[in-house]
C-alpha cells in the first residue's frame, strides 16, 4: 500500500510508532507483570530507584511500587486518549456530515452550536463537567470528548461540502438516493482521511487533559494515573524528585509518540508534504 510505505519511510512515523507500541506494551502487560492492586503498599517508603530488585524504580512516599503504578497508569492514559478521541470524532462526524449535506438553516444552526462549544477551552469545559458529574473514568472520557468534537465537525463539514459538488454526487441524486444515504454512505468515507489525522491530535490532547485533571485530584480515585503520580510526588519534590519526574517522562513519551504519528500520517496521506 502506497500510504503505508510512505508512512514507514518517514522517520517521525517510525519513532512515533515505536513509542506508542512501547506504551501500549506497558498497558497490556500491566496485569501480568504487576498483578493485584498497584496502590497497595509493598515496601519501605521513598525507596530510590535501582536500589531493590523488587522495586526497580523505587517506591513512593507511602511505600507503593512506582513501576507498577507506571504500567497501570499507561492503561488509563491510552484508554482515556482513545475513548475520548472516539467520542469526539463520532460526534464531529455526525454533526459535520449533517451540516455539510443539508446546508441552509440546518448548517447555520449546527455551526452556531459548534462555535458555542469552541468558545470554551477544552480543559475548562472538562473541568466544569467533572465538577458537576463527579470524578470517574467514564465522566473524564465524556468531558474531554465533548470539548474536542468541534474540530472534527468543521473538517468533515468542509470535506462534505466540497464532495457534494462533485459529479458523482450529482449522479447519486439523479439515481434518486436520499441525502442521508448520499452523505453518510457515499461521501463520508471519502472525507475520513483528514479526520484520522485529527484523531491523533485529539488523543494526545486527551492524555494531557486527563493527566491535568488527575493532578488536580479530579481523576478517577480508584485508578492509577500518571497525573496523580506527579501530584503525589509534589509533596516530596526536593527529597524524591524522581516520583514526579518518572510519570512526567511517561506523559512526554506518550504525547510525543502520538503527535509524531499524526505528523507522519499527514505526510503519508498527502504525498506533496513528504519531507525531502
Amino acid at each position: 500500500m502506497p500510504v503505508l510505505r510512505r508512512f514507514l519511510a518517514d522517520r517521525n512515523g517510525r519513532l512515533g510508532l515505536f513509542g506508542l507500541l512501547l506504551v501500549l506494551g506497558m498497558a497490556l502487560s500491566a496485569g501480568w507483570l504487576f498483578p493485584g492492586d498497584p496502590l497497595a503498599v509493598t515496601g519501605p517508603a521513598q525507596l530510590p530507584p535501582f536500589q531493590d530488585p523488587a522495586h526497580w524504580l523505587g517506591t513512593d512516599r507511602l511505600g507503593r511500587d512506582v513501576l507498577a503504578q507506571l504500567f497501570h497508569g499507561a492503561r488509563v492514559s491510552l484508554l482515556v486518549g482513545a475513548a475520548a478521541a472516539a467520542v469526539a470524532v463520532g460526534i464531529g462526524l455526525l454533526i459535520g456530515t449533517a451540516a455539510g449535506a443539508l446546508g441552509g438553516w440546518a448548517d447555520e444552526a449546527l455551526m452556531r452550536l459548534t462555535e458555542a462549544f469552541q468558545t470554551v477551552p477544552s480543559f475548562v469545559l472538562a473541568l466544569a463537567l467533572i465538577l458537576v458529574l463527579g470524578p470517574s473514568l467514564g465522566h473524564v472520557v465524556l468531558a474531554i470528548g465533548l470539548g474536542a468534537w468541534p474540530s472534527p465537525a468543521r473538517v468533515v463539514r468542509a470535506e462534505i461540502m466540497a464532495l457534494s459538488r462533485r459529479d458523482f454526487a450529482e449522479a447519486y441524486r439523479a439515481l434518486g438516493m436520499g441525502w442521508l444515504e448520499i452523505a453518510f454512505a457515499r461521501l463520508l468515507p471519502n472525507a475520513l482521511a483528514p479526520v484520522l489525522v485529527l484523531a491523533t491530535v485529539i488523543t494526545a490532547s486527551a492524555i494531557l487533559i486527563e493527566s491535568a485533571l488527575s493532578f488536580l485530584g479530579l481523576g478517577d480515585p480508584n485508578r492509577v494515573s500518571w497525573g496523580s503520580m506527579i501530584a503525589d510526588g509534589r509533596a516530596v519534590l526536593r527529597s524524591a524528585w524522581y516520583l514526579s519526574a518518572i510519570p512526567g517522562l511517561a506523559i512526554v513519551l506518550a504525547v510525543l509518540s502520538v503527535s509524531l504519528l499524526g505528523e507522519a500520517l499527514t505526510a503519508a496521506l498527502d504525498p506533496r508534504r513528504i519531507r525531502r
